[in-house]
């Protein structure tokens, strides 16, 4: 009768094998089962995508962060690469005839001889001209008050409402005259950033072009073995993408220096070769750099010249910009920079949102980079064609969710 008792005890109180026990415990705490079961599985496969995102967004985070911080040091490495990029071909050609360390000054010392009589020269067109500007410039001034006064327009502009207008704007740099003072101060402290800048850019370029090859195995030879291969991949990708999206850049920028040139000599509009420069920088910020240099080329035309004058600068530029990116990319660059331009348009605009004029200019170098590791990293599987992407795309049904198994 106590066995019974006792028999009936076990079985009310539970089972008193381990394993049976164990089990029993798995069915009151899920996590001993080891999967949880609880949440549908569309849920869990949305969970599991959305922590990995967030790390991945931190990370990025965590990289804009530390980059502001050392933002001079950023800028020289980037220009350093700039100039590696560009110059790296000629020193590969010297070096052949010469040693790679003589090569490299040779390369290095012809650029900065290039940019500085680039600047001589401009320096010099402006000195020469500056008499005549001044006389242009106050007679195109008088021309377009004069046809702003004719009525030609659904409006009119009197002289004592320009006259008006230039006493306020005296008015409002005498009131903010301490802010424009320390504006300026802040302004001769981001010169010598600059050129801070540049000799640390200049100094990392000598070794890169003299020494690069040996710096990339150095680099290679920290990482463990299964790594290298990845590492190498990535990095071959990376680079062969960014220095031909910089030696396109720079080819294509002066090229419409050359051309935008041309035409302001033969329209001639006074200060050509510093708006020819100032053309050449534009390319180097997709989408807003050349109708920037176009809206001023035109500012000047029509004060120098008159209203035909500038149309007809701006029709050209236009043309030269159309010029390079329907002949001059697809013909310099080919298939290294392959970005659709709705990616241009938003790298640009979140680059000059986060940094400026700095983040434009690097926007599209970097997510051409980024795209061409990616690319080059990931498997990618069979591709769907259009006809297939649109096949037997209906709203569900009610029938359609009856016949679906349920997952989890």
């Amino acid at each position: 009768m106590a066995e019974a008792t006792g028999t009936g005890s076990k079985g009310l109180t539970g089972p008193s094998n381990p394993a049976a026990r164990k089990v029993a415990g798995a069915r009151r705490n899920p996590s001993v089962y080891g999967v949880e079961h609880t949440a549908p599985h569309w849920l869990r496969v949305m969970a599991g995508v959305s922590w990995r995102l967030l790390v991945v967004l931190a990370a990025v985070a965590l990289v804009f962060y530390a980059t502001s911080r050392v933002q001079l040091l950023f800028i020289a490495v980037f220009l350093a690469f700039v100039f590696s990029a560009v110059l790296r071909p000629i020193v590969d050609f010297l070096s052949r005839f010469m040693w790679r360390g003589l090569a490299t000054a040779l390369a290095i010392l012809g650029g900065i001889l290039f940019f500085v009589g680039l600047l001589t020269y401009i320096g010099y067109s402006i000195a020469n001209q500056w008499n005549d500007l001044t006389k242009q410039f106050s007679n195109g001034i008088s021309q377009i008050t004069d046809f702003l006064q004719s009525g030609s327009l659904p409006f009119t502009i009197t002289n004592e409402q320009i006259a008006e207008w230039i006493s306020n704007a005296q008015q409002w740099v005498q009131d903010h005259a301490g802010d424009l003072a320390s504006q300026a101060a802040a302004g001769a402290g981001s010169v010598v950033e600059i050129f801070t800048a540049l000799a640390l850019a200049i100094f990392c370029t000598v070794f890169f072009l003299a020494r690069g090859q040996e710096m990339w195995t150095w680099f290679l030879n920290q990482l463990p073995t299964r790594f290298r291969e990845t590492w190498k991949v990535a990095g071959g990708a990376g680079w062969y993408t960014f220095s031909g999206y910089t030696r396109g850049t720079v080819i294509i920028a002066v090229t419409d220096g050359l051309l935008a040139f041309i035409l302001l000599t033969i329209l001639r509009v006074p200060l050509s070769a510093p708006l020819a420069v100032l053309v050449m920088i534009g390319a180097f910020i997709p989408l807003v750099g050349a109708p920037a240099a176009m809206i001023i080329a035109m500012i000047v035309a029509l004060a120098a010249n008159g209203l035909w004058s500038a149309a007809i600068v701006g029709i050209g530029i236009a043309l030269i910009g159309q010029f390079e990116g329907h002949i001059l990319q697809p013909l310099v660059m080919g298939k290294q920079v392959s970005l659709h331009p709705v990616v241009v348009a938003l790298a640009v605009t979140a680059g000059t949102l986060t940094a400026g004029i700095l983040g434009a200019v690097i926007a599209v170098p970097l997510v051409s980079v980024v795209w061409a590791i990616f690319s080059r990293l990931r498997t990618l599987d069979p591709p769907m064609e259009e006809d297939e992407a649109d096949d037997e795309v209906r709203p569900t049904s009610d029938d359609d969710t009856a016949s679906t198994p349920a997952h989890g």
